[in-house]
C-alpha cells in the first residue's frame, strides 16, 4: 500500500528532548494530524504547536497550571489529515468553545484556519534574524514567559468579550 499523498521529513537543528511515551502518546494521533498530547479537565484554553514548539507548549501549560489556569497541548503536525478528520474528532481536539493560541516558529498563515476568530498565533512572518538558536528563539518571543503571557492575555480578552455580551 502505498502513501496517499507527498511526505516530507522536517528536522530540527535544535537539540530537543524526547517526549517518553510512558507519559505522553506521542504516537496515538499523529496519522489523524492532530491529538491531544496533553489533556486537563475542562481547560481554560487549548495550547496547538508543531514540531520543537510543541515541548514549549508542555512547558507553558504547566507553568499555567501553577497559576490555576489548565491548558490543554494539542500536537498539530498535519493540518491536511486533521481537516480530512470528522468534524466531531476535530472538534473534540480544537473545541470552538474554548481559547485556542498557536505556537508556530514559521508563518502565522493557515494558522488562523485552526485558531478562530477568538484564538491567537505566535508566530512569524518574516526572516532573517541570526544569533544562536536561543537567543533568537528568545528575542522572537517563544519563551515560556511569553506563551504564559499571551496566553492570560487572550484569556482576558476572551472572558471580557463574554461579559460584554452578557
Amino acid at each position: 500500500m502505498g502513501i496517499p499523498g507527498p511526505v516530507v521529513f522536517v528536522l530540527t537543528r535544535q537539540a530537543l528532548p524526547v517526549l517518553d511515551p510512558k507519559l505522553f502518546a506521542v504516537s496515538a494521533g499523529v496519522a489523524k494530524g492532530a491529538y491531544v498530547l496533553l489533556d486537563a479537565p475542562e481547560p481554560d484554553l487549548v495550547l496547538a504547536a508543531t514540531g520543537s514548539e510543541v515541548h514549549l507548549a508542555l512547558d507553558a501549560a504547566q507553568a499555567l497550571a501553577k497559576s490555576g489556569t489548565k491548558a490543554r497541548v494539542v500536537s498539530m503536525p498535519s493540518w491536511e489529515l486533521f481537516a480530512k478528520q470528522p468534524v466531531e474528532y476535530r472538534d473534540s481536539v480544537l473545541p470552538l468553545s474554548i481559547p485556542t493560541l498557536a505556537i508556530e516558529a514559521g508563518a502565522t498563515l493557515g494558522w488562523y484556519k485552526w485558531v478562530g476568530r477568538t484564538g491567537d498565533i505566535i508566530g512569524l512572518d518574516h526572516f532573517g534574524a541570526s544569533a544562536p538558536g536561543e537567543v533568537v528563539m528568545a528575542k522572537l518571543g517563544f519563551t515560556v514567559d511569553n506563551v504564559v503571557h499571551r496566553a492570560l492575555q487572550l484569556l482576558h480578552r476572551d472572558n471580557a468579550s463574554a461579559t460584554a455580551v452578557a
